[in-house]
C-alpha cells in the first residue's frame, strides 16, 4: 500500500510498507519548477511509485532524480524514471557519478561537490558528502535551506508501519533497529569510524528542523539533539568496542 503525505512545504513523502520486512520504504518528491524525486525505489516498486508520483505531478516533468548512494532502494529503478522523463538527470555525489553512474545510468549524472547547491526553483539543496555514512564510498545527503529539511537516507532507520511524521523521540526505535540488524544476516549495516562523529556534528550544525528518513517516520522535533544522540547510539551499537561492552 502506498501513502502520500506532505511533510514540509512542497515535499511529499511517498511510502510503501513491506510487511515481510516490517519496514517502510520512503521516497521524497519535491514539487518545484524543476521537480526532484529523491530515492527511486527498487525496480519492482516502479509501477506503484509512478502511479503515486502522478497524483502530485506528471512523472514526465521530473528534472532531477536524487539519491544518497548506490543501492537498490536508493536508485534501483533510476533508468525506468529516466526513460519516462526525457529531461531528467540523476544527481548524486561526484564519487557516485564517476564510479557508479558512468556505467549504470542511461544518461550522464550530475555529480555534486562538497557544499555545492542544487536549485530546483524556489528551493535550494546543499550537498553534504558523508562517505560510508550511512554506507558506501559515494554516500552524501541533501539539505533544503529554506525549510531546513535534511534528506538523510538510511540515517535514523527504524522499523514499523509508522506515522508519516512525528515529533516524538525516535532514538529508542533507531537503537532497536540497529541492534536487530547486528543480530541478523544484515550485520554491519553501518560502520562507525573515526570520522562518523564529525560528519554527524556537521549535519547537526546545519540546524535542520525536519529529518526526512528513508525507513520510518520523518522527524520534526529537536533534530540537532537527535543527530548528537544518533552518534552516541551508533558508537554504542556499532563502534569497535560494542561487542566488548555488551559481554
Amino acid at each position: 500500500m502506498t501513502t502520500i503525505d506532505e511533510i514540509a512545504p512542497d515535499l511529499y513523502r511517498i511510502s510503501l510498507y513491506i510487511p515481510a520486512f516490517d519496514m517502510q520504504f520512503n521516497h521524497f518528491l519535491i514539487k518545484d519548477e524543476e521537480p526532484m524525486l529523491y530515492h527511486t525505489g527498487m525496480r519492482s516498486m516502479f509501477p506503484m511509485l509512478k502511479e503515486a508520483v502522478a497524483k502530485v505531478i506528471s512523472p514526465e516533468k521530473l528534472r532531477w532524480i536524487g539519491f544518497s548512494h548506490f543501492e537498490v532502494d536508493e536508485c534501483g529503478s533510476l533508468n525506468d524514471w529516466l526513460a519516462i522523463a526525457p529531461h531528467a538527470q540523476a544527481v548524486c555525489s561526484e564519487v557516485g557519478a564517476v564510479v557508479n553512474m558512468g556505467d549504470f545510468a542511461i544518461r550522464p549524472a550530475r555529480g555534486l561537490s562538497r557544499t555545492e547547491v542544487l536549485q530546483t526553483g524556489k528551493y535550494s539543496y546543499r550537498f553534504v558528502p558523508t562517505p560510508h555514512l550511512p554506507h558506501g564510498w559515494d554516500a552524501g545527503v541533501l539539505f533544503e535551506e529554506k525549510n531546513k529539511t535534511l534528506l538523510c537516507s538510511d540515517l535514523f532507520h527504524h522499523n514499523g508501519n509508522c506515522a508519516a511524521i512525528t515529533s516524538a523521540d525516535i532514538i529508542e526505535k533507531v537503537q532497536t533497529a540497529l541492534q536487530n540488524m547486528q543480530q541478523s544476516p544484515l550485520a554491519d549495516y553501518m560502520p562507525y569510524t573515526h570520522k562518523t562523529a564529525r560528519m554527524l556534528k556537521d549535519l547537526a550544525n546545519l540546524k535542520p528542523t525536519t529529518l526526512a528518513t528513508m525507513h520510518g517516520s520523518a522527524y520534526s522535533g529537536d533534530c540537532v539533539q537527535a543527530l548528537h544522540d544518533l552518534n552516541l547510539v551508533m558508537k554504542e551499537e556499532l563502534g569497535e568496542n560494542a561487542l566488548v561492552i555488551k559481554e
